[in-house]
C-alpha cells in the first residue's frame, strides 16, 4: 500500500504547478478566441490610471494571433468591460474594493483598442464585471457557433481573464490560456495565475503554440 508522504504530494503539486498540461486536443473547427478587455483605458498608453503597460507590449503579438485564427475561420469574440444597465447588473461589492477607488470615469462607452483591428463582423460583447461570462450571451454564442473550445487572451491575466477561463471550465469547455498575450498589472503576478490555471483549469500555451496547435 503506497503511503502518500507530505514530501510526495509537495512535489506532485509543484510539477503540476509547473509543467502541468492538460491532455485535450485542439481542434479550429471546434474553437474560437475570445480577445478579453484590449480597450483604450487598459491598452492606450497613459489614457487612464487603469492603463496596462505589459498589454500595451503584447498586443502586436496578440494581434498576430487574431489574424490567424482568422486566416483558418476561427471566429473570434471580442469584450469590453464596460458601464451596462446603469451599474445595476454590476456586483455590488465591486464598489467598496481598492480596484474601483480612482474616481476616473471612461468619457463615453467602452471600445476596443483601435490598432487592435477588431472588425464589424465580429462579436462585441459587453460586460459588466470580469468574466466574459457573467450575465453576457457568450454561452449562448459559442454553442450556436458550435464551439466547445475557448482560447483567452487578453487583460488582465488575474482578473478578467483568469476568471473568464475558470467560468469556461465550469461550464464544460476546454480552455485554452494564452501564457504570452495576455497581461496584468503588476507582472510579478502573471506566472503564478498561469500556474494555478495550468494546474486545474486550462492548458496554458504561447500564441506560437497555439498556432501550431490550431493548424496542425
Amino acid at each position: 500500500m503506497t503511503t502518500y508522504t507530505e514530501e510526495w504530494v509537495t512535489a506532485q503539486a509543484r510539477s503540476a504547478y509547473a509543467h502541468g498540461q492538460a491532455s485535450f486536443t485542439v481542434r479550429p473547427e471546434r474553437t474560437a478566441l475570445l480577445v478579453i478587455d484590449m480597450q483604450d483605458e487598459f491598452v492606450r498608453p497613459g489614457w487612464s490610471p487603469y492603463w496596462v503597460p505589459a498589454a500595451t507590449r503584447m498586443a502586436p503579438r496578440l494581434r498576430t494571433l487574431v489574424e490567424q485564427c482568422r486566416a483558418i475561420s476561427v471566429p473570434v469574440v471580442w469584450t469590453v468591460f464596460d458601464d451596462t444597465h446603469l451599474g445595476l447588473d454590476r456586483p455590488y461589492a465591486l464598489q467598496h474594493l481598492p480596484h474601483a477607488g480612482t474616481g476616473w470615469r471612461r468619457p463615453g462607452p467602452a471600445g476596443v483598442w483601435e490598432p487592435m483591428g477588431r472588425r464589424s463582423d465580429e462579436v462585441l460583447i459587453r460586460k459588466p464585471s470580469y468574466g466574459a461570462f457573467y450575465d453576457t450571451p457568450l454561452d449562448t454564442i459559442l454553442r450556436n457557433l458550435g464551439r466547445d473550445t475557448v482560447v483567452v487572451t487578453g487583460t488582465l491575466t488575474n482578473y478578467c481573464c483568469g476568471t473568464t477561463a475558470r467560468q469556461a471550465y465550469e461550464r464544460g469547455y476546454r480552455v485554452v490560456f494564452g501564457s504570452d498575450v495576455t497581461a496584468t498589472d503588476d507582472e510579478s503576478r502573471q506566472e503564478p495565475e498561469l500556474a494555478v490555471l495550468r494546474k486545474g483549469f486550462a492548458l496554458v500555451l504561447s500564441a506560437d503554440e497555439i498556432a501550431q496547435r490550431l493548424t496542425v
